[in-house]
């Protein structure tokens, strides 16, 4: 991927609740004139960045709680409901794990399930903090989330470690059995700790191995949640 297409695939972030509106009107504006392919603000902060946001950017929110995401399943769903009524266009919500061997279990199923039915006809981000868990629960709530009807696996917040390189060929490669074994084409998309064009130009190889057509299909399939990244790509040209 070159810096334009890289940056077409962007999420560009800013996670802070006491954001001012200034640094939130300087937020949207860097946006705009680099054409990112989405922003993603808390939900407090969706309305304020929409009504300045360029059209052609698609607009995500977090919900639900970050970095740890909520267990409640009320709370999920008025938490995502609320956002989907402020006119967003993608939901990020983390499913927070457990550190048990029944991690996932039905319980996290009812998550998912009302993730996606609270999503609506947005896009649906689940954020699987795969810093925390091992390979097996990893696939096994991986291959959950893709059933479950989320549009998108998402590597980690960033907050309790980064996107490792043996993640980003798991997903990869679950992305290519879903497809196989349901024929939906699902995306990925990464995050945590990528921080110039040598981290992305690494991870897309490890994608590219496992199914080539992800990254070709550009970001309906492949996002990159790594604000500072943008910095790094401008600097550069």
């Amino acid at each position: 991927m070159d810096a334009k297409a890289v940056i077409e695939c962007l999420d560009y972030t800013l996670l802070d609740f006491e954001a001012s509106e200034a640094e939130l009107e300087e937020f949207v504006s860097r946006a705009n004139s680099s054409e990112v392919g989405a922003i993603c603000v808390f939900s407090e902060h969706a309305s304020f960045v929409k009504e300045r946001l360029d059209e052609r950017i698609k607009l995500a929110v977090v919900a639900a709680g970050f970095p740890i995401g909520s267990s409640n399943l009320d709370e999920i769903r008025k938490a995502i409901t609320s956002a989907v009524e402020a006119g967003v266009d993608e939901i990020d919500v983390v499913l927070e794990p457990r550190q048990d061997n029944e991690f996932p279990n039905d319980k996290d199923l009812q998550r998912l399930v009302t993730m996606r039915e609270a999503s609506g006809e947005c896009v649906l981000k689940v954020i699987l903090e795969t810093p925390l868990l091992q390979e097996r629960p990893m696939r096994a709530v991986a291959r959950m989330a893709l059933a479950s009807g989320a549009d998108f696996i998402k590597t980690c917040t960033g907050k309790r470690g980064g996107c490792s390189d043996d993640t980003a060929a798991i997903f990869a490669y679950e992305l290519m059995r879903h497809e196989r074994a349901f024929g939906e084409k699902l995306g990925v998309k990464l995050s945590g700790g990528i921080r110039n064009m040598e981290d992305v130009k690494r991870l897309t190889s490890i994608v590219d191995q496992q199914d080539s057509t992800i990254i070709e299909d550009g970001a309906t399939r492949f996002r990159i949640g790594a604000s500072s990244l943008l910095d790094s790509i401008e600097r550069k040209s």
